[in-house]
């Protein structure tokens, strides 16, 4: 298991939301690089990227910033979301040392565009579902749809996609611990490598995700930016 930390990207500097309100944001570093270094020299084995900006526009704004991010650590795999709504930004990304990149709003209203997406980046593809109450939630977490989180999750299963990134968007940004419940359920339901995210918040929730089947790790922010886990203890919890 993979515990991951999230730079989420707002006018250039690295934020924290809490449940994808833009208005709330808490500015954590006017540097992404040095952030993103000083994560990796904290253990971290990936790196998840969001563009929020891109994520409301439907394209990317911060492609610079995550180009200067894989220049700087070219071995380091990176996933990025936000934004992704076509072939060539996947390719852009891909070409600028990206390892995965996430779709998340594309996959909800053209499916079709993530199996085309498998077929041309097979491995490279990943799928964002976030959701609230269960129910999936779009651009930016702005819309909240009449899909279900697992019926969606479902839809992918044979597609050829990597693993889920599955967001709590209730718990996002609240450390409030994270759903695991809901996120072991996706996972059942899909059969499909998931990746937890929203409210991880200290040593508890990593215990608690822990050996949970279909789960491939955790996404981590405000938590590792004001010092309730430490990324390199927690680490080390899930590779003993």
């Amino acid at each position: 298991m993979l515990l991951i930390p999230a730079i989420d990207l707002k006018d250039g500097q690295c934020v924290r939301l809490k449940q994808g309100r833009m208005e709330d944001d808490t500015v954590f570093s006017d540097d992404p690089v040095a952030t993103a270094t000083h994560w990796v020299n904290e253990g971290a084995r990936r790196l998840h990227l969001v563009d929020l900006n891109g994520a409301f526009a439907g394209t990317p704004i911060h492609k610079s910033v995550v180009e200067a991010i894989a220049k700087v650590h070219p071995t380091l795999p990176i996933q990025i979301g936000g934004g992704i709504r076509s072939l060539e930004t996947i390719q852009h990304y891909l070409d600028a040392g990206v390892s995965y990149v996430i779709i998340g709003t594309k996959a909800v209203r053209e499916p079709e565009f993530v199996e085309e997406a498998c077929r041309q980046f097979a491995g490279h593809i990943i799928v964002g579902i976030d959701a609230k109450d269960g129910w999936v939630a779009t651009d930016g977490w702005a819309n909240v749809t009449d899909v279900k989180a697992t019926d969606l999750a479902k839809r992918f299963a044979d597609a050829g996609v990597s693993s889920i990134v599955y967001t709590d968007i209730a718990r996002d940004g609240m450390m409030q611990g994270v759903n695991v419940s809901q996120t072991v359920n996706l996972a059942t339901a899909c059969g499909l490598p998931v990746i937890a995210s929203g409210g991880v918040t200290n040593l508890d929730d990593i215990h608690a995700l822990k050996g949970q089947p279909g789960i491939l790790g955790a996404i981590t922010g405000r938590a590792i930016y004001e010092g309730t886990l430490n990324l390199r203890e927690a680490q080390a919890i899930w590779d003993n």
